[in-house]
């Protein structure tokens, strides 16, 4: 999720060895944050204006650098303490902070942030199909729903290494649609179709502050990467400078990306600006591009999702039994059948809900403001508060305090706002 969306994405560099090297982590980085949520920035900037909406950009990436390194102090505290080398995970964090209760909740969040990010994939992907199928009588619900035994097949592959390169593709997508509108925005500079004066800069509802500021956080993926990109590094010393220079790039190309694709489409800027893209064979590429590296990197989502979810099924008595011990790696034909049947219920229940949603850039404010901003903000401002509270300087602890206080009125005020509209 996209943060949500982008908690397992796929990040081809980190399958090697631990001891990556700068450049690889640096990589590993970009293609962890940035995501298809980057789309829908230019609809937030007209929502909120483009002053307003290129701040919450910036706050929204301070905010997700400053608490990354607050990631990484509670796992270094932890080291100092006790055997922490199975830490690896953001729910082992939560539960050498906070004990069971730290686990289910650091879990549960991310389960959820999952399935939204999920969610998001598949309303992205229906309406630019809509889009691309405009004529055919093909809604977006439709569309949707053709893709869900597409999805099912998919999820029933075993091993997630094989889809891979198609994140990569995806990512790849991602830049072609913004050098593309970047180009369109160029292109309608020069022939004079827009004047900067007609282009707010501070919009004059309170509402489109916050929403902005929910798909700004949505943007920040792979939040729950942090430890295992620091972890794998050679030089653990120089990841704060790394993390710092990625995210610095980031939220500038973030910041001149919505920008620009308000400053191309103004009013008309729909909340995925690839459905503003002209109807030719470029934009149409692009558009089928970015749906095909989604529909193949959407198991990839759907990963930790499956593995909560089986893990529990393993705890019941009729799968243990149908399950052969002597060999973890294999079942019998129950135990398959039950995997088979829960991951292809997943892809449904998602797309219904998929088909319930009104918009992409809409449902990303909502994932934004809440699910990644606990993920994001809350937790790790609480677990740093737990840990190192008492040792802390008062400003470091007022920023604690005020990073957690803001983040849960976020959560509220973003929610209602999403949920009632702007």
């Amino acid at each position: 999720m996209e943060c949500g969306g982008g908690q397992s994405k796929a990040v081809p560099l980190l399958d090697k060895p631990a001891g990556a090297s700068a450049a690889q982590t640096l990589g590993n980085i970009i293609v962890s944050v940035v995501g298809t949520g980057v789309l829908g920035l230019p609809f937030a900037l007209r929502i909120a204006g483009w002053l307003a909406g290129s701040l919450g950009v910036i706050i929204a990436g301070l905010g997700t650098y400053y608490c990354m390194l607050l990631l990484v102090e509670c796992r270094e505290k932890l080291a100092s303490v006790e055997d922490s080398a199975n830490r690896k995970t953001y729910g082992d964090l939560g539960y050498g902070c906070m004990g069971r209760t730290g686990r289910y909740l650091t879990e549960s969040v991310i389960l959820v942030a999952q399935c939204g990010g999920s969610v998001a994939y598949l309303v992205f992907v229906g309406q630019n199909l809509s889009s691309i199928l405009n004529g055919y009588g093909f809604s977006v619900a439709s569309c949707i729903f053709l893709l869900v035994p597409i999805e099912i097949g998919l999820s029933w592959i075993g091993s997630l290494s094989a889809l891979a390169p198609f994140s990569v593709f995806a990512s790849v997508c991602n830049l072609l649609a913004m050098l593309f509108v970047v180009k369109e925005d160029i292109q309608q500079a020069f022939e004079g179709e827009f004047s900067f004066s007609d282009r707010t800069a501070v919009t004059s509802s309170i509402g489109g502050l916050p929403f902005a500021g929910g798909v700004a956080v949505f943007c920040f993926e792979g939040f729950g990467m942090t430890l295992a990109l620091e972890g794998s590094m050679r030089d653990k010393t120089s990841f704060p400078r790394l993390l710092g220079l990625a995210l610095t790039g980031i939220t500038l190309v973030y910041v001149l990306f919505g920008f620009a694709g308000y400053m191309a489409y103004g009013d008309q800027t729909r909340d995925s600006v690839t459905l503003n893209l002209p109807r030719n064979w470029s934009a149409v590429v692009i558009q089928i591009g970015l749906c095909l590296g989604l529909i193949f990197t959407f198991p990839i989502m759907l990963h930790p999702i499956n593995e909560i979810i089986e893990g529990k099924l393993a705890k019941v008595k009729w799968f243990q039994k149908a399950h052969d011990n002597n060999n973890e790696y294999s079942t019998t034909r129950i135990g398959k059948f039950a995997i088979y049947m829960t991951r292809a219920m997943v892809v449904i229940q998602l797309a219904v809900l998929a088909s319930c949603v009104p918009g992409f850039a809409v449902f990303a404010s909502l994932v934004g403001s809440t699910v990644c901003a606990l993920i994001s903000f809350v937790l790790p401002a609480t677990f740093h508060l737990a840990l190192l509270g008492s040792s802390l300087k008062l400003w470091r602890r007022t920023l604690d305090f005020s990073i957690l206080l803001c983040g849960m009125l976020f959560a509220a005020y973003g929610t209602y706002n999403a949920m009632v509209g702007v």
